[in-house]
């Protein structure tokens, strides 16, 4: 079975900067998501000028493309979070990313919040979303569902800003639902889509989800003809070797 979307797994991989990663990589995947970060007690991984002029020159040469994943633990009330998107944007402009993508603030959902708790976020993330906006293209701006709120509470906001999705296939799976009804609703938003196991923890190999559960998304990716990216979000070299071998089994029917 041909694959219409193209196969990438994180900068994470081998215990190395950005940029050895990346070449290590080149050779192993279409795409490479750059995950990035800037904190005060471990400094930033940015690529400065020479790293984003290597970064351009693989991607010519292995016709590789990249997702950018901007730093998390964003608050939108400290105006430092702004200028660390901001930052992480135009470090990485050069590249021509394929897609940007952004954890919403989720401090005020923690628990079980109210109603007006819901309402007063979307309005506070509405605002930060236009802020970010000035910076860079909205299709390309994908917002991502993570497991510790419903992405209703955000899907309006992605249709009338016209912004791109991220859909995390692992983080349905460790809320143990099912991603196709929210991938059938929502495909035509989508720009990447994350896949990773559940072991004792999500970001695992795929060799630890039930064929059950990882087969009927490739099969529905495949029959959608999506082009956009599958990235194996996984954090080291097994794991990622392991979860590429699955992808492989099924395209050769063998799942």
């Amino acid at each position: 079975m041909k694959r219409p979307f193209r196969l990438g797994t994180t900068s994470y991989i081998y215990p190395e900067d950005l940029l050895p990663n990346v070449r290590q990589l080149a050779p192993l995947v279409d795409d490479v998501e750059l995950v990035l970060f800037e904190v005060d007690d471990y400094g930033t991984n940015l690529p400065d000028t020479q790293s984003a002029a290597a970064l351009t020159a693989l991607a010519r040469d292995f016709d590789l493309t990249y997702t950018v994943h901007l730093p998390l633990d964003l608050d939108w009330h400290d105006p430092r979070s702004f200028d660390k998107i901001h930052r992480a944007l135009d470090a990485t402009h050069a590249l021509e990313p394929f897609a940007h993508i952004l954890h919403l603030d989720g401090r005020a959902l923690r628990g079980a919040p109210a109603s007006d708790v819901i309402t007063e976020w979307q309005v506070e993330s509405s605002r930060a979303l236009d802020q970010v906006l000035r910076w860079v293209e909205a299709p390309r701006l994908c917002i991502e569902n993570l497991e510790a709120w419903p992405p209703e509470w955000f899907a309006e906001m992605v249709v009338d800003k016209k912004l791109g999705r991220c859909v995390d296939v692992g983080h349905f799976w460790l809320q143990r639902c099912d991603p196709l009804p929210h991938l059938q609703e929502h495909l035509a938003r989508t720009r990447v889509v994350h896949v990773h196991g559940v072991n004792t923890r999500d970001h695992q190999s795929l060799a630890h989800q039930a064929q059950r559960d990882i087969e009927p998304v490739l099969d529905f990716l495949v029959r959608k003809n999506f082009a956009g990216v599958v990235t194996l979000e996984v954090f080291n070299l097994d794991d990622f070797l392991s979860s590429k071998q699955v992808i492989m089994e099924w395209e050769n029917g063998l799942l």
